[in-house]
């Protein structure tokens, strides 16, 4: 008996180990390593990058397999996307783009006088770039919700810039041309980024610094107008507030109009009671829509009445009747003032796009609907080389009326020609109604639209979660604010490029701990209740390393070591650190200096008889 259960124990081990031995040579037999790429020739390899880089969204899909008549179909409907969608237009689709339509016209009209005036232009130009630019973009462009028109950044930014070369008043003509040169190098800066399909480099200027830009904006347009809603008529050419606000001061007890205060806070009053309004029920959408108009039609009838004109209320005087005439002539092809409008008309452009790719993606996202960027930049560089040429100046999408004809039931960009058939009719009978528009109205007009532009929520939560980014929000704000629009501009830009260099010269390391009763491995700064291993440092790199960042990795992973060698030395019953493990999950790709980097800290951990492991 004794015998037969010895014999049973020992069958039982030789199981045991010889599944254990079974075991230990399945787990030696599936060791996953790295593999190697299979290999590809330069030209090849090259290839691959550019087209990842400049045609991830492969473009020229759908047009394998195609014949010859459909290619070409196809590429008529890539240039002019109108003729895919309008195949499937119906009256219900206009129904809503007509109410969308007439709701953005009341709003573009006063706002294109008012905006006129911010890039110090006669107020007609403003509404010319209501009447060509959307036509275009309604043919070449891809959005469905993007109103297209001025605005007040683009607006303000060209006439500060133009202001700098040349008078507005004593060199009126020469003025308008560069204004027309920049115009036509904004369209062109703007198609060919699209065409080489490089808008990815918008994306470099950062949401922080967008937002501190046009804050900074919305402020100094908002004080820019403080001329028209007090009544002054020498006024600063400067943009900064210290300027801005010693020339309201000093004009105080001479220069401010009551009548003029009167009409500019009554009706500023209830464009924001309308503002109001609209924000609490979305029902009545229409009513801060059409108020702007309302209060034109109401201050100008006041004034005619009253020929408050007669006692120092300024007034638009005449608008010049008739639609856009030609302007191909006055852009400037030679001379002096080529590099100066290509220069400003670069800037424009750029700031122009940045805004439209904004807004277009917004809605496009609200809307579940994909929106090519690179065609967007093509239709809207198109439409202000066109505007150009036909006495327009620098036109993009505007938020405020974008929004507007998102809420009013658009369904296409055919609320875009709607509009700009208002905008027709009225350059063509209604613009001499506007002689008696008193300026104040204009400038509440204004800063009841640029408020909207301060976005205090998107700075307090960039506070909350980045203070680098909130730097950089207040940089571009500040530098707007108390210097100019070109400058906060240049900050804006410095400090996006500078974050970007910092996260790739300076990647995040951090150190590992085991959060309790998992088996789960954190950072202990943002899980305090994760413990280290004794005797192991657990590093995390959160970045590809390249020769850019390599030295600094290693140095200090290094650094880390000597930080919690000295933490053992100065507690007790604590083993050295004899194993480093480096997490390299994040770590998607490393290039030779990388590689030299990790080389030279194993030969750094050698000499201090530390084992790592990556």
């Amino acid at each position: 008996m004794d015998h037969s259960t010895e014999e049973a124990q020992t069958k039982e081990m030789d199981i045991r180990s010889l599944s254990s031995s079974h075991r230990h040579s399945q787990s030696e037999r599936y060791i996953h390593k790295v593999g190697v790429p299979p290999k590809q020739n330069l030209f090849k390899e090259f290839r691959e990058t550019l087209k990842e880089t400049f045609f991830a969204d492969d473009p020229l899909r759908p047009f394998k397999d195609q014949s010859r008549s459909q290619k070409f179909i196809l590429g008529i409907q890539t240039i002019f996307p109108i003729f895919e969608w309008g195949r499937k237009y119906n009256l219900k689709k206009l129904r809503g783009d007509l109410i969308a339509g007439l709701t953005i016209a009341s709003l573009c009209i006063p706002q294109d006088i008012g905006y006129a005036k911010l890039a110090n232009l006669d107020p007609q130009y403003g509404l010319y770039s209501s009447f060509v630019p959307p036509l275009i973009y309604a043919f070449m462009g891809s959005s469905r919700d993007i109103a297209i028109g001025p605005v007040a950044v683009v607006s303000l930014l060209l006439g500060t810039m133009l202001q700098n070369e040349l008078d507005p008043i004593n060199e009126k003509a020469q003025y308008q041309r560069l204004a027309f040169t920049a115009t036509f190098f904004a369209g062109i800066t703007q198609v060919t980024l699209g065409f080489f399909r490089l808008g990815f480099l918008i994306d470099f200027l950062s949401h922080a610094a967008i937002v501190g830009f046009m804050g900074g904006a919305a402020v100094t347009i908002a004080l820019q107008q403080l001329k028209g809603f007090l009544g002054i008529k020498k006024f600063t050419k400067k943009s900064d507030i210290i300027s801005v606000m010693h020339s309201v001061v000093a004009s105080a007890h001479h220069g401010w109009n009551w009548q003029t205060i009167a009409i500019g806070a009554s009706f500023l009053s209830f464009l924001l009671f309308a503002k109001f309004i609209g924000k609490k029920n979305k029902k009545f959408f229409w009513v801060p829509a059409i108020a702007p108009l309302i209060s034109v039609i109401l201050s100008t009838f006041f004034v005619y009445i009253t020929r408050a004109d007669k006692q120092g209320v300024q007034i638009v005087k005449n608008i010049k009747k008739g639609i856009n005439p030609s302007s191909v002539n006055e852009i400037y092809f030679s001379g002096d003032y080529l590099l100066k409008g290509f220069r400003i008309g670069v800037v424009a452009g750029m700031i122009g796009l940045t805004e439209a790719i904004a807004i277009g993606r917004t809605f496009a996202a609200m809307k579940d609907y994909q929106l090519d960027g690179n065609k967007e930049m093509v239709a809207l560089g198109a439409m202000n080389v066109v505007g150009s040429m036909t006495s327009c100046y620098v036109a993009t999408g505007s938020f405020s009326r974008s929004a507007v004809n998102y809420m009013a039931g658009c369904e296409t960009a055919v609320s875009n020609i709607v509009m700009s058939c208002v905008v027709f009719l009225t350059l063509e009978f209604i613009t001499p109604l506007f002689k008696y528009t008193p300026n104040a109205i204009l400038a509440s007009i204004i800063i009841n639209a640029v408020i909207s532009l301060i976005d205090i929520g998107a700075a307090t939560l960039l506070w909350k979660i980045d203070k680098f980014d909130f730097v950089a929000c207040m940089g571009a704000f500040f530098g707007v604010v108390f210097s100019s629009v070109e400058i906060g501009l240049l900050i804006a830009v410095s400090i996006s490029f500078a974050k970007i260099l910092l996260q790739v010269t300076r990647p995040r390391t951090a150190i590992l701990g085991k959060v309790p009763r998992t088996t789960v491995y954190r950072n202990i700064q943002q899980y305090p209740e994760a413990t280290k291993v004794p005797g192991v440092l657990i590093v995390r790199v959160d970045s590809a390393i390249y020769f850019s960042n390599s030295n600094y990795v290693k140095e200090r992973i290094l650094r880390w070591l000597e930080d919690e060698e000295e933490e053992v030395k100065a507690a007790t019953y604590q083993p050295r650190i004899q194993f480093l493990i480096v997490e390299m999950s994040p770590v998607t790709d490393i290039d030779t200096s990388g590689i030299h980097a990790l080389e030279g800290l194993h030969r750094s951990l050698e000499k201090r008889e530390v084992q790592v492991n990556a």
